[in-house]
């Protein structure tokens, strides 16, 4: 198997939801710790453009968003299993929710000023006011939900997760940890490290026996890489074949330029050759002056896709 290589910064949310895979799944990865904030020149010069946290590389196989980065983890290590036949879709669709509608809330949550330093680290008021503008930037003309608003709909998130542990059972939907229980698990973990606000899961004493049996997975075997060796190994590799069925439900056939971008927030379009395009992902081929010949992969759900014409550059 070749190396997993995974670029992340420590209090990245999304990151920790991978990281608690790899360590349910018993893996090693080589770590490469990125800025929190752009410029972020070494991993745009793997995605494109795409600038969220975290992305997964193998080889010159560049993985965008944690719901294919888990997928992609399934397929190389498939037990245990993220997604048990008997609960599939109802993790893959909890999931869905906490990667959305739970983790925004909890981020307008813990944002306050009493919060900040723990989430942040020791920043200074540039370096605070870096952040703000980076994180502005991100969100664009995005809904802002107010602390008043989060408050009361993170107590009833909270109230609706502890119910589902009413009956005894370890994990959300069953004997089993499942997709479902890592994704709600980094919302919850990103509450804990905002301490003087954490107090709000008190409420829910069974979530937090939850969040302790998550955490005693760990986080598999780390090594750390600089971005550079990542880069370089990159440029050496060939991408892994695509030989799958092609799924067109855009008009664009396999070749065809394109751009694909996120529709939440960080809208930055990757161009490419259309390589793959299956039920469940896209993924485009790009050359890079650093990182030569890579193929960057993206979810079809979260994700959209434009053809590019070549004749006046507008897309369609």
């Amino acid at each position: 198997m070749r190396e997993l290589i995974f670029h992340h910064y420590p209090n990245s949310p999304f990151s920790e939801k991978i990281r608690l895979i790899f360590g349910f799944k018993k893996l090693a990865w080589k770590s490469v710790l990125i800025p929190p904030v752009m410029p972020k020149p070494n991993l745009i010069a793997l995605t494109g453009g795409y600038r969220r946290t975290p992305v997964l590389q193998i080889g010159a196989d560049i993985y965008c968003d944690t719901a294919l980065i888990a997928d992609v983890l399934e397929r190389i290590a498939p037990s245990p299993a993220l997604y048990p036949a008997e609960v599939e879709g109802a993790s893959r669709t909890l999931a869905q929710w906490a990667d959305s509608t739970l983790f925004w809330t909890v981020i307008a949550y813990v944002f306050q000023p009493v919060a900040m330093p723990h989430l942040l680290g020791p920043l200074t008021p540039e370096q605070m006011k870096a952040f703000a503008a980076d994180r502005a930037a991100m969100r664009g003309n995005a809904p802002r939900m107010s602390v008043g608003e989060a408050t009361g709909n993170l107590r009833e998130y909270l109230r609706r997760l502890e119910n589902m542990l009413a009956d005894g059972k370890p994990f959300l939907l069953g004997s089993a940890a499942s997709i479902a229980d890592f994704s709600v698990y980094h919302c919850i973990w990103f509450l804990q490290l905002a301490k003087p606000l954490a107090s709000i899961l008190d409420a829910a004493p069974r979530l937090k026996e939850w969040a302790d049996r998550m955490a005693a997975f760990g986080h598999g075997e780390p090594e750390k890489l600089r971005s550079e060796s990542a880069l370089e190994i990159a440029a050496q590799a060939s991408a892994a074949a695509a030989d799958l069925l092609f799924v067109d439900t855009h008009g664009i056939a396999r070749g065809e330029r394109v751009s694909v971008t996120p529709t939440d927030y960080a809208l930055d379009p990757v161009e490419g050759e259309l390589l793959v395009s299956t039920d469940t992902e896209w993924a485009v081929r790009r050359t890079d002056p650093v990182a030569g010949e890579v193929v960057v992969h993206f979810p079809r759900i979260g994700f959209q896709l434009k053809k590019i014409q070549t004749n006046s550059g507008e897309q369609t």
